[in-house]
C-alpha cells in the first residue's frame, strides 16, 4: 500500500467541492430497505427503571451476603488486580444481573448445529454459579448458529470429501506455514478464494478472529489514520489498536459523518505536526451481526476515491449468505472487486469451517504473507477445515456438476424476504436491512430477554438473546439467523412460537 501524500491544498480542494452526493439506487426491490425503530421515551424510562431495581436489588442482595444472610457461588478475584477498582462495577453486574440470566447463554449443545440442533438440558440450584446435567437433551430448532448456506452438515459430498481428506492428511499440521505446515490444499484454497470474490491473491488463516486482530498491524502503521464504523466487530477493534495507528470513529454506517472525519484528517493531518497522514484506511463490515444492516458499499467507495483513501471490508457475515451468486455485498451492490483495497472474510458462517481470509492484490498479499506474525508463527488452516471450504467453494460454483450451491443461495434469500417480513407484520420491532439473514428483535428489557429465551427453549426452539453490554443498555434484543435448510414450515413454527409470546410477554413494539 502506497502512502498517502495529500497535502493540504488539495485537501482544501476537496472541502470546497462540497459534501459527496447520494448514490442513488433506482431498483427499490433489489435493493431493500433498512429498518431501525428507535424505543419510544416512555418506553425507554421504563427500561431504564427496569435497570434502576436490578441495581438496587443487586446492592441489598451483596449487604445480604456480607452479613451472611445469603449465600451464592465464589467470585474469582485477585487482590493484586492493579484494576481492581475499574473491575468493580463488572463483577458486581456478573453476580447480581448476569447470574440472575446466566442460562440464557453458554448452553451446551450436542449435534451438528443444523436446522435442528440437540441442546443439553442442565439445572442449577444455586443461581446459575454451576450447573447439574441430569443426562437428557431437546431436540429444537435452531435459529441461532450462523449456518447461512446449510453446509455444517456430516452427510453429503463435503462431509465425504473432508473424511478422504483426513485420510490422506490427517487432522493437524504441526508446523507454521514458514516451515513444513505449507500444504499443498491450502496453496488451492487461496486461489479459489481470490477466484470467488474478483482479487489477484488471497492468503488464508487458521482463526477468523485472528484474521482482523492479528493482520491489520501489516497494513497500518504509526502515522497513519484508521476510520472504524462504530459498531465494527471486537475483532476489527483489537486489531485496530494493535496497529499504533491513530483510529476514529464515525457514526453507524452514517456516509456525511464519515467524510467529515475524512476531511477534518486531511486538513489537519497528523497530531502536533500536521503532516499527511501515511495512508488512511477505513474499515466496514458487509454485515454487521449484531445489527443485521448492510454497509452502504457504493456511497463508501465513493468517499474512499474523493479521498484518496483505503478500503478494508469484512465479509464474515456477508460472503456467502448475499449477492445473486453468494459474493457479498460488493456483488450485491454491483461494485467493481477492485474498489475494494482489501477483502476479509471467514469460513465459520456460510462454508460451515473456520479460519479466515484476505484478499487483495499480489503485493498486499505478498506483504501480508512476509510480515504478519499469524501468516509466520502461527498454525495454518487445518486440512479437514480446508477441504470443507474447498468442496464449499465447488458446490457454490457448480463445480459438483450440480446447482445446488444456486439453490441454497436462492433459498436463503427467500426465507429472508419472508421471514423478516411476517416477523414486521406480527407487530415486532427489527433492526436491519430486508436482505441480511441477521434479524434482531427487539426486547428492550433485561427481565423480557431472559423470559423470550426461557420460553423458545421451552418450545423447542433456540435462539440468541443479547443485552448490555454487548449492545447499547436499552437496545437489548433476540438475534435470530435464517439458513438455508430452514423450510418454511420451520418459520411457520417459530413465527407462531414469536407470536404467542409476544402477546403473552408484550413483545410488540414494532410502529403500526
Amino acid at each position: 500500500m502506497e502512502e498517502h501524500n495529500t497535502d493540504k491544498e488539495l485537501a482544501f480542494e476537496y472541502v470546497k467541492s462540497g459534501p459527496m452526493p447520494a448514490v442513488s439506487r433506482n431498483d427499490g426491490h433489489r435493493y431493500g430497505k433498512e429498518y431501525f425503530e428507535a424505543p419510544p421515551m416512555k418506553l425507554a424510562l421504563w427500561a431504564y427503571l427496569a435497570y434502576a431495581v436490578i441495581t438496587l436489588r443487586g446492592h441489598v442482595v451483596d449487604f445480604l451476603r456480607k452479613i451472611g444472610v445469603v449465600k451464592s457461588g465464589r467470585e474469582n478475584v485477585d487482590r493484586n488486580d492493579p484494576f481492581k477498582m475499574t473491575r468493580e462495577f463488572e463483577r458486581f453486574f456478573t453476580r447480581n444481573i448476569y447470574m440472575l440470566i446466566r442460562d440464557c447463554w453458554e448452553r451446551p449443545i450436542a449435534s451438528v448445529a443444523g436446522p435442528y440442533v440437540d441442546v443439553v438440558d442442565r439445572e442449577s440450584d444455586d443461581g446459575n454459579w454451576t450447573y447439574k446435567f441430569p443426562g437428557t437433551k431437546k431436540r429444537c430448532l435452531n435459529l441461532g448458529s450462523y449456518n447461512y448456506l446449510g453446509f455444517a452438515e456430516n452427510s453429503g459430498p463435503c462431509a465425504e470429501a473432508v473424511k478422504d481428506t483426513i485420510r490422506k492428511y490427517g487432522v493437524g499440521n504441526c508446523s507454521s506455514r514458514a516451515k513444513y505446515g505449507n500444504l499443498d490444499m491450502l496453496s488451492k484454497l487461496e486461489k479459489m478464494v481470490a477466484h470467488f470474490v474478483g482479487k489477484q491473491d488471497a492468503v488464508v488463516f487458521g482463526m477468523g478472529f485472528a484474521t482482523n486482530s492479528t493482520n491489520m498491524r501489516s497494513l497500518v502503521t504509526k502515522g497513519s489514520l484508521l476510520i472504524s464504523d462504530e459498531l465494527n466487530h471486537t475483532s476489527l477493534i483489537v486489531g485496530a489498536k494493535l496497529t499504533g495507528a491513530k483510529i476514529e470513529v464515525f457514526k453507524h454506517n452514517d456516509i456525511e459523518d464519515l467524510e467529515r472525519k475524512l476531511k477534518n484528517a486531511i486538513i489537519e493531518g497528523q497530531p502536533r505536526t500536521h503532516r499527511p497522514w501515511k495512508k488512511i484506511l477505513i474499515v466496514v463490515e458487509g454485515i454487521y451481526s449484531m445489527e443485521g444492516s448492510i454497509v452502504k458499499l457504493p456511497e463508501i467507495i465513493a468517499l474512499k476515491k474523493k479521498y484518496k483513501a483505503y478500503l478494508y471490508l469484512d465479509e464474515a457475515h456477508s460472503i456467502g449468505a448475499i449477492g445473486p451468486t453468494g459474493r457479498g455485498v460488493v456483488e450485491y451492490w454491483g461494485c467493481d472487486p477492485n474498489d475494494v483495497d482489501i477483502m476479509m472474510g471467514t469460513f465459520t458462517k456460510s462454508f460451515g469451517a473456520c479460519g479466515g481470509y484476505i484478499a487483495a492484490n499480489h503485493d498486499i498479499i505478498n506483504h501480508i504473507r512476509k510480515e504478519s506474525h499469524s501468516a509466520i508463527y502461527g498454525i495454518p488452516m487445518v486440512p479437514p477445515v480446508a477441504q470443507q471450504a474447498i468442496s464449499t467453494f465447488h458446490v457454490l460454483l457448480g463445480k459438483d456438476g450440480t446447482q445446488d450451491g444456486q439453490r441454497r443461495i436462492t433459498a436463503l434469500a427467500e426465507n429472508t424476504k419472508y421471514f423478516r417480513q411476517r416477523v414486521r407484520e406480527l407487530g415486532f420491532a427489527i433492526y436491519g436491512h430486508d436482505h441480511s439473514p441477521v434479524v434482531p428483535i427487539f426486547l428492550y428489557f433485561p427481565g423480557k430477554l431472559a423470559a423470550f429465551s426461557r420460553m423458545l427453549l421451552e418450545r423447542k426452539i433456540a435462539t440468541v438473546v443479547v443485552g448490555f453490554p454487548a449492545t447499547p443498555l436499552l437496545l437489548c434484543r433476540a438475534r435470530i439467523c435464517l439458513s438455508a435448510d430452514h423450510t418454511r414450515e420451520m418459520l411457520d413454527e417459530a413465527l407462531l412460537a414469536f407470536n404467542e409470546l409476544g402477546d403473552l410477554l408484550g413483545l410488540k413494539y414494532g410502529k403500526k
